[in-house]
């Protein structure tokens, strides 16, 4: 079976990872327990998690010319990642703040975009061979959402499955989902973009249901420990977690999850075992520090996924 072609347009920084246990109020300092610095961006983490679990991966992005920027590259060279990055002179590589509870593992995120918030259509277009040769096209929305719809747009033009994580969320223009075969929101992103609170499978049905409305071909709604939800037109499928041991960090979990779930895909597996293989990708993922430091190898993920007695 052939390992399959990702392309992924999104966003590279760098983490800036404090762990504490508990978030300091306005004016306040409290000691931390530890500090790491690692790469991340929604995009970046994707191209890793798909990368490690086989699949030939493109990533577009844009960085600054900077410590940060060498990072990037340094990064996806090891990981086997064809880049194309833009590298401009004014404007620094992004970064992102990420708290972690040394209790729980939760995390709480602040992303400044930098070089990568500047992307337009025109990166997209500069990449359009590379999307044509792609079994499967994958964005999210922490760069402009013009450049993530105009990369959805040459996907869908070319006969390539398109994976829209709409994430963070944010308002959207209705006509957006109707470039998507899949949509991928977590709980908060599909209330954000639906109305509905997500308590439980049955109301991320009902939200899925409006998204299909909007012309989605397929929503996965990503719902922590109870798994994913797939929902379509002809089947609607809770697929579980699985427990992979204990819990250390959260933060790249749904990347690892897109990432997989793009990888399985691109080299031929149906909808509902694509999902299996990104659960037991992100299962793995949050027993690990760091967002893309976290992502396992193809070998890993199919031990999982071949032990029965690690699911749930």
């Amino acid at each position: 079976m052939s390992q399959g072609r990702v392309v992924i347009l999104g966003i590279y920084v760098t983490d800036l990872a404090f762990r504490a246990n508990r978030m300091p109020v306005i004016g306040e300092t409290i000691a931390g327990s530890a500090f790491a610095m690692g790469p991340g961006g929604k995009g970046s983490n994707q191209a890793v998690a798909a990368a490690r679990a086989g699949a030939e991966v493109v990533f577009c992005t844009r960085l600054g010319n900077d410590a940060f920027g060498e990072i990037a590259q340094k990064t996806w060279a090891a990981e086997g990642i064809t880049a194309r990055a833009t590298v401009l002179d004014d404007v620094a590589t992004g970064a992102a703040h990420i708290f972690v509870d040394d209790n729980t593992g939760m995390n709480a995120i602040i992303v400044a975009s930098g070089a990568a918030g500047t992307m337009s259509a025109a990166d997209v277009d500069a990449i359009e061979a590379d999307i044509a040769a792609a079994q499967v096209f994958v964005t999210q929305l922490e760069q402009p959402v013009a450049a993530a719809r105009r990369g959805l747009e040459v996907a869908r033009e070319h006969g390539v499955t398109t994976v829209f994580n709409p994430a963070p969320a944010m308002p959207l223009p209705d006509d957006i989902f109707p470039l998507c075969d899949y949509v991928t929101p977590n709980e908060t992103e599909a209330a954000a973009l639906t109305g509905i609170e997500i308590r439980n499978a049955d109301d991320a049905r009902r939200a899925a249901d409006i998204l299909l409305d909007k012309g989605a071909g397929a929503v996965i709604v990503t719902l922590g420990e109870a798994g994913a939800l797939l929902h379509s037109r002809s089947q609607s499928v809770l697929v579980p977690a699985f427990q992979c041991g204990p819990v250390v960090e959260t933060a790249g979990a749904g990347d690892g999850f897109t990432g997989g779930f793009a990888a399985a895909l691109a080299r031929g597996e149906d909808p509902v075992a694509a999902m299996r293989f990104g659960c037991a990708l992100a299962g793995l993922s949050v027993t690990r520090p760091g967002t893309a430091p976290s992502m396992p190898g193809l070998s890993e993920v199919n031990e999982v996924l071949n032990g029965t007695l690690m699911s749930r």
